[in-house]
């Protein structure tokens, strides 16, 4: 999965689409992943740049130290790009297809903490992909053409499509433009989609003549119906395309963030600052006496991605030229409830690519855990979101990093 350094150039839209497993992973026996010894496992996924493969899936107990390696090792996924998402103790593997339905294909670990195929089904070509509830909410939404967006809810327990749904994005905009969702989040017992305004008008795609607006769609759920969108014009669109956005902590605020980056005719148009914003629990309007300014607090730099850690501290992955959306990315540690800002130390000097979208806390939640690929190799390491001091853990050979998840045995 090879991804640009500025991590949030990705052009394709994803998809679920069929792959097959080396050795005897194929093999849907022995797929006990329901049992509970208190034991789990890390899943590494890493990609050779080999034709035709995307990834191998590598399993270990420890990621603090050793290496790992892709050479006869892990579980081959096939196809160009994959894209993963764990949820009720499942590991989902999607490929993107080139906009053609595919395979949805789930693993879990057996008793023995071995990495087994679970289940394979049929999907559609989606780009956005978030667990709510006992499910999987996929979105499909189109960039230019067609204005509908068709959204699918999984049972991420049975790997089957248990309900769908439809927006029109140009209604949901009602600016003379379309509204494209970047991510999905459940806050409470609903669904806030952030959305992006967009011309998909075929030429600039991607750009807008609404640079500096903020949008979340609200949703019920399951039934998916909308019911508000919340507004805002301190900061720009929430997320970027595939990257989140939007996340709730623990005592139910939900908290936006913004690299303020878009652009018209592929020039930078926003002139908002990167910043975080805030809608409490059981509002559905930005907190007006919040306003938490990035930029400014970073020197002029603009927010890429977005990790949860806990309790309000976040990783950040910044653009590496102040004031663009440019440059080999930096890591950062943010406090949103202190509006606090801090470099990472103990980084590499160079990230060529971070597993920005794929990562996940320590069990203690005072730590991110973030593949970071480099010239010199590529390492698990871990950042402390109060320190941001950066720890190098397990190397990983033979493949750069693309995604770090967990489960449980």
């Amino acid at each position: 999965m090879k991804k640009s350094t500025t991590l949030a150039l990705l052009s394709a839209v994803l998809a679920f689409t069929a792959f097959s497993c080396s050795s005897d992973s194929d093999k849907p026996a022995d797929t006990g992943g329901g049992s509970d010894t208190g034991k789990t496992k890390y899943i590494i996924t890493a990609t050779t740049g080999a034709q035709g493969i995307a990834d191998y899936l590598l399993t270990t107990d420890d990621i603090s130290t050793g290496a790992i390696t892709t050479t006869g090792n892990g579980l081959e996924q096939d196809g160009t790009y994959r894209y993963y998402i764990t949820a009720k103790n499942n590991f989902f593997s999607l490929l993107y297809g080139q906009g053609n339905p595919g395979a949805v294909t789930t693993y879990n670990l057996n008793s023995e903490g071995k990495l087994v195929k679970k289940s394979n089904f049929q999907a559609e070509t989606v780009h956005v992909f978030a667990a709510v509830n006992n499910d999987i909410l996929t979105i499909k939404v189109p960039r230019s053409g067609a204005s509908i967006a068709s959204m699918y809810k999984i049972d991420a327990e049975k790997s089957i499509i248990v309900g769908e749904a439809q927006q029109d994005t140009k209604v949901l905009a009602g600016n003379g433009e379309r509204a494209f969702f970047t991510w999905a989040t459940q806050v409470g017992d609903k669904v806030y989609m952030p959305y992006m305004s967009i011309k998909g008008d075929g030429s600039d795609n991607f750009g807008t003549a609404n640079p500096d607006s903020t949008w979340v769609a609200v949703y019920n759920y399951p039934e998916l119906k909308l019911e508000k969108v919340i507004k805002d014009n301190r900061t720009s669109y929430l997320g970027e395309y595939y990257t989140n956005g939007l996340f709730q902590d623990e005592n139910g605020d939900a908290y936006g963030f913004s690299g303020a980056v878009a652009q018209s005719n592929s020039v930078l148009a926003s002139k908002k600052p990167s910043a975080v914003v805030r809608i409490k629990k059981g509002t559905t309007e930005f907190d007006q006496s919040y306003f938490f300014n990035v930029e400014e607090k970073s020197g002029g730099y603009k927010i890429s991605s977005t990790s949860y850690i806990s309790n309000g501290k976040f990783l950040l992955l910044m653009y590496g030229e102040a004031g663009k959306k440019a440059g080999a990315v930096k890591l950062a540690v943010v406090d949103v409830y202190n509006q606090t800002f801090k470099w990472a130390t103990n980084v590499p000097e160079t990230i060529t690519m971070a597993t920005s979208r794929y990562n996940i806390a320590t069990e203690d939640g005072s730590s991110a855990i973030i593949g970071l690929n480099t010239p010199q190799g590529n390492w698990i390491y871990t950042v402390n979101g109060s320190t941001g001091v950066a720890t190098r853990g397990m190397k990983v050979e033979g493949g750069q990093v693309t995604a770090i998840q967990k489960l449980k045995y």
